[in-house]
C-alpha cells in the first residue's frame, strides 16, 4: 500500500450501516484541513505507523493539535496502529504511552493494533465504528 497523497472517500457496509470514510493524507501541507474534515463526524479515526519509530512523536504533536480544537470537542476518538506485521512495530502499551492517550479525559479514546496489509484487527474497528454511527443518530 503507499501513502495517501490528497483526500479519498470511500464508503464501508457491514449489514445495514453504511460508514462513509475519509482517508486524509497525512503529509504536512494536508494536516492543517484535517479540522474541516473532522467537525460534525461520529469518530475521529487516526491512523499510526507503529513501525516508524521516529514518527510517533510528530503523531503526538499533530494529535494533540487536532484534538484541541474547539469545533472537535468530545468526538469519540480511535487510535490504530498499523502495520505490526512489521517486526520493527511497536506495542501496543508503547503506543498509548507515545502518544499519551491515556491522558486523554475529554472524550472517549479507544486504540488497536493492526495490519491493513495482512487483515489483522479490521473487523473489530469496523464494529466499534459502527457502533459509534449508531450512537451518533
Amino acid at each position: 500500500m503507499i501513502p495517501t497523497v490528497g483526500f479519498n472517500m470511500r464508503k464501508v457496509t457491514k449489514g445495514n450501516v453504511t460508514i462513509k470514510l475519509w482517508d486524509l493524507g497525512g503529509q504536512r501541507r494536508f494536516r492543517t484541513m484535517w479540522e474541516r474534515y473532522c467537525r460534525g463526524v461520529s469518530a475521529i479515526l487516526y491512523v499510526v505507523d507503529a513501525a516508524d519509530r521516529d514518527s510517533i512523536p510528530i503523531s503526538k504533536s499533530e494529535l494533540q493539535d487536532l484534538l484541541q480544537k474547539p469545533s472537535l470537542g468530545r468526538i469519540p476518538l480511535l487510535v490504530l496502529g498499523n502495520k505490526i506485521d512489521k517486526s520493527e512495530a511497536v506495542s501496543q502499551q508503547a503506543l498509548v504511552d507515545q502518544l499519551s492517550l491515556e491522558d486523554i479525559k475529554d472524550r472517549e479514546v479507544c486504540y488497536y493494533m493492526i495490519s491493513c496489509k495482512e487483515s489483522v484487527n479490521i473487523d473489530i474497528v469496523i464494529d466499534w465504528l459502527i457502533k459509534h454511527a449508531r450512537k451518533a443518530k
